[in-house]
């Protein structure tokens, strides 16, 4: 299990112009405008799975080539920087685009406290950290380095992403059973990751109904038998409804339905991973369900570092200030402050958070530079 990201650097990456030392909690709920940058950062965290799971040039290329990421183009920004803090553990690249419109990872370093940075590769077009993730201490005699915390680290992020709740979605389509492990982020296997919690961890299953109930009344439970397809056992997101016994399919969950489903799922895990990222997560759902939602969100954070990326007042008013993160654009680039109890003490004895940021006292709405 990896840790959770203390704090980060980013420099020249989309329209992540310079944030230095940006200390993250165990809850960091993002709001702002269209466009103020807060998928960006989701990005960023996106990026270094990709780096991780050795698809990094890939990653790049199809998502428009290297300049598409550099803060205004390779005009203005020739480099991204970046640095990440886990615990006791820092790793830190420079990225060059290339004449092909690719990255070349111009150097990798990691760090075990304040210790000199140390190089672990240059000139790539794919990391080194799942390479150098069996490396040995050189600071402490038969203990791993620190490339295998951060890979242990980084590898365990998720960055859930649920939009996608058409017919053709996956998580509405039968999976083989054996892929249970983990919740993928896309949820395709959401059927047999809840068949395995409902044999081997029911009390956690339990909770899952029953969030679902709570926002679904005419749901009773899942229908999660599994079929044979040739050599493989498959199983799909079958269910029934309160007072009746006769299976419905996922096709009749509706959009706002189903994407609870997956949402209750990836917070009521039982093994959490180090790191969960979530983007827009209130899409679709009724007022009731972002109010259940918060409070899963709130009682995954006591478990793991969660990240939120929200447009919903609503979902903000669940929220302590200092658990919300307020992305702006100035002059182009995209600022990240946290808010502070104290700076708004007077304006919360009228008022909740989401009505502050509606009232444009908490900055956050559309800016027009």
């Amino acid at each position: 299990m990896g840790k959770a990201l203390d704090k980060l650097t980013i420099k020249g990456f989309k329209s992540i112009k310079s944030l230095e030392d940006f200390e993250l909690g165990k809850l960091n709920i993002m709001i702002g405008g269209n466009g103020a940058g807060k998928s960006n950062f989701v990005d960023i965290f996106r990026m270094l799975r990709a780096m991780v799971d050795e698809n990094f040039a890939n990653f790049i290329n199809t998502r428009g080539g290297a300049n598409d990421f550099l803060f205004n183009g390779p005009k203005q920004t020739k480099t991204i920087e970046a640095e990440f803090q886990f615990g006791s553990n820092s790793y830190a690249f420079i990225l060059e685009p290339t004449a092909s419109d690719a990255f070349s990872i111009k150097k990798e370093m990691e760090r075990y406290l304040s210790q000199n940075w140390r190089i672990i590769g240059s000139g790539g077009l794919e990391s080194k950290i799942t390479a150098n993730k069996n490396e040995k201490s050189i600071w402490a005699r038969g203990y791993y380095g620190v490339g295998h915390y951060i890979y242990e680290s980084i590898s365990n992020w998720v960055i859930y992403h649920f939009h996608d709740t058409s017919s053709t979605a996956l998580m509405r389509h039968s999976e083989i059973t054996a892929d249970n492990v983990r919740l993928r982020s896309d949820a395709s296997n959401i059927a047999p990751f809840l068949l395995g919690l409902q044999k081997d961890e029911p009390k956690f299953y339990g909770e899952i109904v029953e969030a679902v109930k709570l926002v679904t009344p005419f749901f009773d439970d899942f229908v999660l038998k599994p079929k044979k397809n040739g050599e493989k056992e498959t199983v799909n997101l079958s269910w029934k409804q309160k007072g009746s016994d006769y299976p419905m399919q996922p096709y009749h969950f509706s959009d706002g339905t189903i994407r609870f489903i997956c949402l209750a799922t990836a917070l009521l895990q039982p093994e959490p991973p180090s790191t969960i990222v979530i983007d827009e997560p209130e899409l679709g759902l009724h007022p009731y369900a972002i109010e259940i939602l918060a409070e899963l969100i709130q009682a995954a954070s006591e478990k793991t570092q969660v990240i939120v990326s929200t447009q919903s007042p609503l979902l903000i008013d669940n929220f302590e200030p200092e658990d919300i993160i307020v992305v702006n654009r100035e002059n182009g680039a995209s600022t990240f402050k946290r808010l502070n109890t104290k700076e708004l003490s007077h304006w919360l004895e009228d008022y909740s958070l989401g009505e502050l940021w509606r009232k444009n006292i908490v900055a956050g709405g559309p800016v027009h530079e």
